[in-house]
């Protein structure tokens, strides 16, 4: 039997998958945050405050921001004074998150390419673990989550915001046909790459719905696991403790 992961809505081999999202985000760098603020409204930003408010970063411990190259979630740590690690598998968000890190003045962040499945970092190396709208990215997410447990301390956090099914009758409705028609539309004008956010849109279809991406988490080894949705589940935050 032939090992498949979902690319959008094609299964591809794990390889090919790896491959394909690399190129997506090569490709969607340098225009990725003026893509998050057409597609979400300017929401996106509020979503991350209240992910990072979750997560409660305090002054001298270390946190993992995986996937997080542009600096949206590890900018928003910094500044309560959090030793924050930025890692992302893709080079070219690492580039932008570090420009405009310079550009902000904001020093003492580290940045490391690294990949979620294999991380390169010792056990029990961090005290929280966050990663947003990048899970749904990786090839094997099983194994992202297991490594998470492995590189956090004895109760160390575990936080992911991401994209899920909204569950309110009629805005799921309007929302699905919205991602599917405009969002591409979206891409192809401010980013000029209209198959890379058509992915997008169907990664987020293809990703397991709340109670089972929580069950993953739960299986990793993570602790009084937790969702909480927001409009009505189209964006959630997970959070788990390893104990």
């Amino acid at each position: 039997m032939t090992d498949t992961v979902s690319f959008g809505y094609t299964d591809v081999s794990p390889a090919e998958k790896t491959e394909k999202v690399g190129a997506v985000f090569r490709s969607v760098a340098q225009r990725y945050d003026i893509m998050n603020d057409a597609m979400s409204v300017g929401m996106h930003r509020l979503w991350k405050d209240r992910f990072v408010r979750r997560v409660r970063p305090r002054a001298g411990e270390t946190i993992l921001d995986m996937a997080g190259g542009t600096g949206d979630i590890a900018f928003r740590m910094a500044k309560h004074g959090a030793d924050v690690t930025v890692s992302d598998i893709n080079g070219a968000m690492l580039e932008v998150g570090m420009e405009r890190a310079k550009k902000r003045g904001i020093d003492g962040l580290v940045w490391s390419e690294q990949n979620a499945e294999t991380l390169s970092f010792g056990d029990k190396a961090f005290d929280a673990y966050t990663i947003a709208f990048g899970i749904r990215n990786v090839t094997h997410i099983d194994k992202a989550l297991a490594e998470a447990h492995r590189v956090l301390k004895r109760g160390g956090r575990f936080y992911c915001l991401e994209f899920s099914t909204t569950l309110w009758p009629g805005f799921a409705e309007i929302y699905d046909a919205y991602s599917h028609k405009v969002v591409p539309k979206l891409g192809k004008l401010l980013a000029h790459d209209e198959d890379s956010y058509r992915y997008l849109i169907e990664s987020i279809r293809r990703f397991p719905p709340m109670d089972k991406f929580k069950a993953m988490i739960a299986d990793a080894g993570f602790v009084s696991t937790k969702v909480e949705p927001m409009l009505g589940g189209l964006v959630a935050i997970h959070s788990g403790w390893k104990i």
